[in-house]
This record gives C-alpha cells, structure tokens and sequence, in this order.
C-alpha cells in the first residue's frame, strides 16, 4: 500500500519542503524508519499513520533548520563582536611565533611566513615554490602543528589556555 501511494507522498513531502530531493531523502529516511512498524499497522490504518509520520518528518526538518540558522547567526554576530587585538600586542606575538617558526625546517618556516604572515594564497605559495597545491595545503598543515608544538613547549600550558602574556623565556 505504501509503494503505491509512493507519488501522493512524495507530492505532500515537496509541498511542506519545498525541495523535490529533501522530499525524496526525507520520504526513503521515513520508509527505512518505519519499516518494522508495518506488520502492527491494520492496512486502512496504514495510509494516515503513515501522513502523519511524513508531517512529524517535515516538521522536524523545519525545526532542525530553524536551529541551524540561529546558531549561524549565532555565530555570526560573535565574529563580529570580537576584539581585534591592537597593533602592538599583534606585533609581540608575531615577532615570539617568528622567533619559534625559526626552530622549524626551513621548508615549514618558509610555508608559515609565506601563508599566515604575508598572506599569500596556498595556491600561489604552491607555483613559487614549485609545489602541488594540494602539497602545499598538507606543508602548511604540517608546520601549523609542528609549530603548535613548538609553542606549547617553549611557553607551557599558557599556549594551551590562552595567556596572554608573552613573558616567556624566549628561544
């Protein structure tokens, strides 16, 4: 009965949705959901109840929806209600996590500098220094923990927590 009222639920799914493909997941998500439930159900009961689960199914995809643009706005505002550290404190820290990507290969130190101090695209970093891009990318990562490392050996568990008082032993 449910394979041939297959169409008329699909139709109602799309129309609650509004997406033809999130009706169709939604709808295949509700028939493997269910499928245990089918040898309880009397067959004139099994169309209704079945509406009902495709109306519960819709109305958690709004509601799942709903929450996910709350967090991303959420969100959004927080990032645009950080601080922004001034000019001087940005320089102290840049001038101690220059001096530890110092103690890195030269190939990381070269990859920090280029990417996270000059801003040059991966991409671009890559044709320089005659690399893949997707090279570059795996470089860059690799120097990042590598120098993470670095950071949390030279200054503790301050790196770890957030201090920010760089005052340190210097390397």
């Amino acid at each position: 009965m449910l394979v041939e009222n297959h169409r008329a639920f699909l139709g109602f799914l799309e129309r609650r949705v509004g997406d033809r493909a999130l009706a169709e997941d939604l709808l295949q998500d509700a028939f493997t959901r269910n499928l245990d439930r089918l040898s309880d159900m009397p067959d004139e009961a099994l169309v209704p109840w079945f509406y009902r689960v495709l109306r519960n199914a819709a109305i958690d995809r709004h509601r799942r929806k709903g929450a996910e643009q709350r967090a991303l706005a959420a969100f959004t505002q927080e990032l645009a209600d950080a601080a922004q550290p001034d000019g001087e404190f940005h320089r102290e820290i840049c001038a101690c996590v220059g001096r530890l990507a110092n103690t890195l290969k030269p190939e990381y130190a070269e990859v920090l500098r280029a990417v996270d101090v000059e801003e040059t695209p991966v991409t671009a970093f890559a044709q320089t220094a005659g690399l893949t891009a997707s090279n570059a990318g795996l470089r860059l990562f690799r120097a990042r923990e590598a120098l993470r490392k670095q950071v949390t050996a030279s200054c503790g568990t301050c790196a770890e927590h957030g201090c920010l008082d760089c005052s340190c032993g210097k390397p």
